[in-house]
């Protein structure tokens, strides 16, 4: 059975491959090959990956990542779309979709979004539902940051509390561009804000996400 996991896996790294070594992303300055090292090295280097969270591992992360980054675009493609080794905590189901479903939509609109003409993808109800659960689960966690309150609301009304500040934003959209937003891609994603404007202003700039 194909999981969310493996079907956001294979749609990203057709991504990376159509896009080409150097095509910009949503992530910083990332070129699609920092972001192509980056996701090889968190499921392939665990010895380095720790550096993603971790302040005294960084360096190591940093020289790995370097490793990774000059090696060629296509094998580095192949090693993500092949997935994780057998013994990689991420190749168990479990942890592969509790850890990569998000990650790997959030960076596949990274690579798509940064290009001049993006098309939305056709929206999958039943995906959009596991990244509403994700969302629910992680709310606390992404808009720990956030200047002012944060309320995440769906257009069906179901809403989750992202932070209990005051004054209060209210962000409303589809699950797939709310999570852009609670992951730091306020201006990629589609969504509508209502609340004070200053607060609306600071929201916007802040630094969310994990």
């Amino acid at each position: 059975m194909t999981t969310h996991a493996k079907r956001e896996r294979t749609l990203l790294a057709d991504l990376l491959e159509g896009a080409g070594p150097d095509a910009p992303t949503l992530c910083a300055d990332w070129t699609t090959r920092d972001l192509a090292a980056h996701l090889v090295v968190r499921e392939r280097r665990l010895d380095a990956a720790g550096g993603m969270f971790v302040k005294p591992l960084a360096p190591r992360l940093e020289r790995v990542q370097a490793e990774f980054t000059a090696k060629p675009y296509g094998e580095l493609v192949r090693m993500f779309r092949a997935g994780p080794p057998r013994m990689s905590p991420f190749s168990l189901k479990q942890v592969d979709e509790a850890s990569n479903t998000v990650e790997f939509f959030v960076h596949g609109e990274d690579v798509r979004r940064a290009g001049e003409r993006w098309e939305p993808r056709e929206p999958d109800p039943v995906l959009s539902d596991a990244l509403w659960r994700r969302l629910e689960r992680m709310g606390r966690l992404l808009g720990r940051k956030a200047p002012v309150g944060l309320v995440l609301r769906r257009p069906n009304g179901q809403t989750a509390v992202a932070n209990r500040g005051t004054p209060v934003v209210t962000v409303t959209g589809e699950p797939a561009e709310l999570t852009l937003f609670a992951f730091g891609r306020q201006g990629a994603a589609d969504v509508q804000l209502d609340g004070d404007k200053e607060a609306v202003g600071r929201l916007l700039e802040a630094e969310l996400g994990v």
